[in-house]
């Protein structure tokens, strides 16, 4: 209110209400001496006598809002005198005032209003402090509190001594009842977090319940989106983009629904309560992505994101959505103040799915209940973190520590766009679905000398020798552009090229369906726009790389936490759609490439889109995650600690008319997903990563059954010579030595690493089937 007033208030308005919030100033410097009058030495037990009673304090706080009340009404009363004949009157008095003013009167006067509003959070934190003293006066506990040294809260003394320096250092200890004694500190140190014992004389029966309620709702598949738009908000154009993706797609999406809903048999689906924090979109992370959705800027992030919280509505899952922080503390309902203090009730979602940066904020503002709480957080990361990385100590030690990683979670809760690491989840996006009518105008249509190049931005022009590949280019095709520009054509792009500008979403769908060819300069890497151009008929020629661009040689891949590879410019197009369709050549290469530019021209070739990529296919995937993944349970390794007698024996045995190890089929295999039917045992080479090795057999690496094969049973089984079997912490084992005959079994379960990989040694690896168009589902995984 005040704000709002200081901004259409004449001087002499402004006048009044900087001499009446003077005059609060002084009576709150009043009160505050009162405030201050209690001594450090001092009881808070007994602060309710010294300073005022609770009646006498709200009493103040309502003489301060009524006098409030009446500078606002003489404010009011002198508005209306610019209506009145005396209003010639008025100015000339505010003329002479505002000459006579001194300078900064406003500054002063908002940074009296700041004072006055923390003056009353002081204040209402001197009355809850003051009725919890009065409780325990009446409990009979103003006595001191002894420091307890009891053994198994050995940290305790540690944290009461770090208490007494900084309890000051975030607001949130107050507002948990913190006053500074040694007595507040042990109640908030064994009630709010966990490191001393329950104080006997507290009533413990109050305590906040951390169990959730058992109640489970069933999931129902949603078709209207209305519902949805209205959720994603208004106000940044990244989320205009993101409703507009939506809209657009919400026909394939329903009709993807009641597939999926058929080919589940209808079955029950528990509904689950899911918060989706896009954290890159927060102001508090800079938000770099909303001015580039007009100017070309990469948008692949901001796809997926659209399709994520649509395919989990469409789900029938009870969805929140946060894109900013103070969003993000109301949905976690964690305390004021700079995130020191835990969470005290349970947290209310089963799943939250974030990025990188709402995962730094959650750590900033959950404090200690990060910890507690992770198994539930799942992250969307775009090109993977391997486990070597995640791993905070190991990478620390071992120099894999970058800007990025190091949070100790399963690999498996980061999500990634493309299945290019198996040490993640494959959570992917969505590319439209074309009806048999479009796919047959499409191939009625086409240009067959008509080429569009990858690249919205002009940075992506400026690779070294494009000229070259673009002049042979040119001379069997018509070059085609969507590159952004405000006032005069980028001078990177060559005077052939037909520069389109930034093109809406159908427009550019029309463009594609014209053109033959859809060609990349090498970057941007693993984008959702090849997957388009394929998906309209369009031939994607992309560049292969020599050497592999990696962490090691390529500054766009420094400080991300992964030591994968990428051979060319989109490695999933390379490995999983290949010709006709992508077509991956040495651009260096004259001779080559102007050879595939030819052959291109002479194809015939149909739109084409993997199932993994449609709304069904999402939709399946990201459903058969949120029913069987499952990482707040520990899960235990094999052999059983117990040694149960139904592990006797070597449950791995020889597949038939293979070379390859299977689980024994004796209806006695332990619980999980991917069930252990689809587990495929094998060796890799020396050097080779279990990655690789899985591939070569027609296979994915699972990460899932490490624990099955992290043991001498596989070892024996795979007929492996140990002269000695050790156990340490280390992102290539289980792998043995041949030359050696040394093993070594892994010691951190968060280390089982499908990338990892030495020429030292070869990997036990577990792979497994899947199914064709879904590879992060094994056959029997839905």
């Amino acid at each position: 209110m005040v704000r709002r007033c200081l901004l259409t208030f004449k001087p002499f308005r402004i006048f009044v209400v900087g001499i009446g919030f003077f005059s609060l100033c002084f009576l709150m410097t009043s009160l505050g001496g009162q405030f201050s009058a209690k001594r450090l030495g001092d009881s808070p037990f007994t602060m309710r006598t010294e300073v005022m009673g609770v009646v006498e304090s709200r009493g103040v706080l309502r003489k301060i809002s009524d006098m409030l009340e009446v500078i606002m009404k003489r404010v009011d009363s002198l508005s209306r005198l610019d209506n009145t004949s005396d209003s010639r009157r008025l100015e000339e008095l505010s003329s002479a005032i505002n000459r006579m003013q001194p300078a900064g009167l406003v500054e002063r006067i908002q940074a009296i209003a700041q004072n006055v509003s923390n003056m009353a959070v002081r204040v209402e934190q001197i009355l809850q402090n003051s009725m919890a003293a009065g409780r325990a006066v009446r409990d009979g506990t103003t006595g001191q509190c002894e420091i307890p040294r009891d053994p198994r809260y050995p940290d305790c003394p540690g944290k009461v001594e770090w208490m007494r320096a900084r309890w000051t250092s975030d607001p949130c200890y107050a507002f948990y009842g913190v006053d500074g004694s040694d007595c507040s500190f042990l109640i908030y140190l064994s009630e709010v977090e966990w490191f001393c014992p329950p104080l006997a004389w507290r009533n413990h029966t109050t305590s906040p319940t951390t169990k959730k309620s058992s109640t489970k709702r069933q999931a129902a598949f949603r078709t209207d989106l209305s519902s949805l738009l209205e959720q994603v908000g208004t106000g940044k154009e990244s989320l205009s983009f993101m409703k507009r993706r939506i809209r657009r797609l919400a026909a394939q999406w329903s009709t993807a629904a009641q597939r999926l809903d058929s080919k589940l048999h209808r079955r029950w689906r528990e509904q689950k309560k899911i918060l989706v924090h896009v954290g890159f979109l927060t102001e508090e992370s800079g938000d770099v992505f909303s001015p580039k959705v007009l100017k070309g800027g990469p948008l692949g992030e901001m796809v997926q994101w659209a399709d994520i919280l649509t395919a989990l509505y469409v789900l029938g899952h009870n969805l929140k959505i946060s894109v900013s922080v103070k969003e993000l503390q109301g949905f976690l309902g964690v305390p004021p103040g700079r995130g020191s203090c835990p969470l005290t009730g349970p947290l209310p979602f089963d799943l939250i799915y974030t990025d990188y940066h709402g995962l730094q904020q959650m750590r900033q503002h959950m404090g200690l209940s990060l910890r507690r709480h992770k198994c539930h957080i799942r992250v969307i990361d775009t090109f993977g973190t391997e486990p070597a990385y995640n791993h905070e100590e190991y990478a620390t030690l071992h120099g894999y520590r970058t800007n990025w990683g190091y949070w100790n979670l399963n690999s498996r809760q980061y999500m990634t766009m493309f299945p290019h690491t198996p040490d993640n989840s494959f959570m992917g996006f969505v590319t439209e679905e074309l009806n048999s009518t479009e796919k047959r105008s499409i191939q009625l249509n086409k240009v067959r000398n008509m080429a569009v190049v990858y690249g919205k931005e002009v940075s992506m022009w400026k690779l070294q020798g494009k000229e070259r590949f673009l002049q042979i280019l040119h001379r069997y095709m018509e070059v085609h552009g969507t590159v952004y520009y405000e006032t005069q054509r980028p001078p990177e792009v060559p005077a052939f090229v037909k520069n389109h500008g930034l093109l809406p979403q159908h427009e550019l769908q029309t463009l594609l369906r014209r053109a033959k060819l859809f060609i990349g300069f090498g970057f941007p890497y693993e984008g959702p726009a090849p997957l388009e151009a394929i998906a309209n008929g369009c031939v994607f020629l992309q560049p292969k790389f020599h050497p592999p661009h990696s962490s090691l040689n390529h500054e766009f891949f420094r400080g991300k936490p992964t030591s994968r590879e990428v051979s060319s410019q989109h490695p999933y197009a390379e490995q999983y759609i290949g010709p006709p369709h992508v077509i991956t050549v040495d651009f260096n290469n004259s001779d080559e490439f102007e050879s595939s530019v030819r052959e291109i021209m002479r194809s015939q070739v149909e739109p084409y889109l993997p199932y993994e990529y449609t709304c069904e296919g999402m939709l399946e995937r990201v459903h058969a995650y949120i029913q069987h993944q499952e990482f707040c349970i520990p899960e235990a390794p094999f052999p059983p600690a117990n040694g149960s007698r139904a592990w006797q024996g070597n449950p791995f045995v020889r597949l038939p008319n293979s070379t390859l190890l299977g689980w024994a089929a004796n209806g006695s295999a332990p619980s999980c997903w991917p069930p252990l039917s689809a587990l495929r045992l094998l060796e890799s080479a020396e050097g080779q990563s279990c990655v690789d090795a899985c591939r070569g057999a027609d296979l994915v690496c699972e990460p899932a059954f490490f624990r099955f094969v992290n043991n001498k049973e596989a070892l024996v089984r795979l007929e492996v010579q140990c002269e000695a079997v050790e156990s340490e912490m280390n992102h290539i084992f289980p792998a043995f030595s041949v030359q050696r005959r040394e093993c070594g079994l892994q010691k951190d379960p968060l280390l089982f690493s499908c990338a990892g990989l030495s020429p030292k040694y070869r990997r036990v690896c577990p792979c497994r089937d899947f199914r064709r168009g879904q590879v992060a589902l094994c056959r029997d995984c839905l």
